[in-house]
C-alpha cells in the first residue's frame, strides 16, 4: 500500500481512533506519544488495543506510535500487543540504528514482525539519519522539523530556511536505505494552500509522502503524491521509447534521455500504481 497520507489520531480518543481508517489517509497512527498526556498513558494502551480489535480488517495502513525505547515503548507494546498486531509501529525521538535494534528486540520478544516507521526529529537522530534507515526492520524514515527546531534552538519560519538541510539530508539517508522517505506534518491545518505548496516542495526533495494532523489534510497531500495523467503519459512514452531503444541515449519529445530521466520516469509510474490500488 502507498504511504502518501499519514495521518495522526491521539491514542486516548477511542472515538476518533475508529473513526481515522474512515478517512482518505494511507496511513493512520494511533498516537500513544505526543498526543497523550503523561497521566493518561496507561488508560491510552487500552484504547488503543480495543480500538485496534475494532477496526481490523481496514483499508488502510493502521500503525501505532509508541513512546520512545526506554521511555515507555515495553509499556505501550505489553499492551496493545495483547490484542491484534498494528501493520506497522512508529518509533519517535530514534537517536540512532541502537534505538530501532531496542525496538525490533521488543516486537520479536512478543513474537511479533511488522514494519518500523523511523522518526527523526533531533539533531542525534539526524546526524544518524544513515544508520537508521539501513537498519533491519525500518520500512520508511520520516522526518519531524517540529521537534528538530526545538531540539537545535532554532526558530521556525514559513520559508523553513532552518530545517533544510536536515530535511535534504532525510531523503538522501532514506534513499540510500531503499526505504521510504516521509515528510514533516505542516502544522496549520486550515491553510490549503500552505499544505499543497509544502507538499508540492516535499515531492520536488524526492519524499513519497507527507505527516498530517487533520484528515482534510490527507485529501490534499495524496492530491499532490499522486502523479498527474500528463505526467503519467510522460513516463509511459519514456519506458516506451526505452524497451524499443538499442541501449544508451535516446530521444523523446525533443530530450535527450537516459538513465535519470529512465528512473524518474518509473518512480512515477510506482507513484501512479500505488495511487490507484
Amino acid at each position: 500500500m502507498p504511504r502518501r497520507s499519514i495521518l495522526f489520531s491521539p491514542g486516548d480518543d477511542a472515538g476518533k481512533l475508529r473513526k481515522a481508517p474512515e478517512t482518505d489517509a494511507d496511513v493512520v497512527v494511533f498516537d500513544l506519544e505526543d498526543a497523550v498526556v503523561p497521566d493518561q498513558k496507561a488508560a491510552a494502551r487500552e484504547i488503543v488495543r480495543d480500538a485496534l480489535s475494532d477496526v481490523f480488517p481496514a483499508d488502510c495502513e493502521v500503525c501505532v506510535r509508541v513512546n520512545p525505547v526506554g521511555a515507555g515503548a515495553a509499556e505501550d507494546l505489553a499492551v496493545i500487543l495483547d490484542g491484534p498486531t498494528p501493520d506497522s509501529v512508529m518509533l519517535p525521538k530514534t537517536r540512532d540504528a541502537d534505538d530501532v535494534r531496542q525496538l525490533a528486540e521488543l516486537l520479536a520478544d512478543a513474537g511479533v514482525a511488522c514494519p518500523i516507521l523511523a522518526l527523526v526529529e533531533s539533531a542525534a537522530g539526524i546526524l544518524h539519519a544513515e544508520g537508521i534507515a539501513a537498519a533491519e526492520g525500518v520500512e520508511a524514515l520520516v522526518f519531524g522539523a517540529e521537534d528538530l527546531a526545538g531540539d537545535i534552538g532554532a526558530t521556525r519560519t514559513e520559508a523553513s530556511s532552518e530545517v533544510e538541510h536536515a530535511r535534504q539530508h532525510v531523503v538522501l539517508a532514506a534513499r540510500a536505505a531503499n526505504v521510504t522517505p516521509i515528510d514533516t506534518h505542516f502544522p496549520s491545518y486550515t491553510d490549503d494552500e500552505g499544505l499543497q505548496r509544502e507538499a508540492k516542495r516535499a515531492l520536488q526533495l524526492g519524499y513519497d509522502g507527507k505527516l498530517a494532523i487533520h484528515p482534510a489534510q490527507a485529501t490534499i497531500i495524496n492530491e499532490v503524491f499522486t502523479p498527474t495523467p500528463a505526467r503519467v503519459e510522460w513516463a509511459e512514452r519514456i519506458l516506451s521509447a526505452r524497451d524499443e531503444s538499442s541501449g544508451g541515449v535516446f530521444v523523446v519529445d525533443g530530450e535527450m534521455i537516459d538513465a535519470p530521466q529512465i528512473r524518474q520516469a518509473e518512480r512515477v509510474l510506482e507513484r501512479a500504481n500505488a495511487g490507484s490500488e
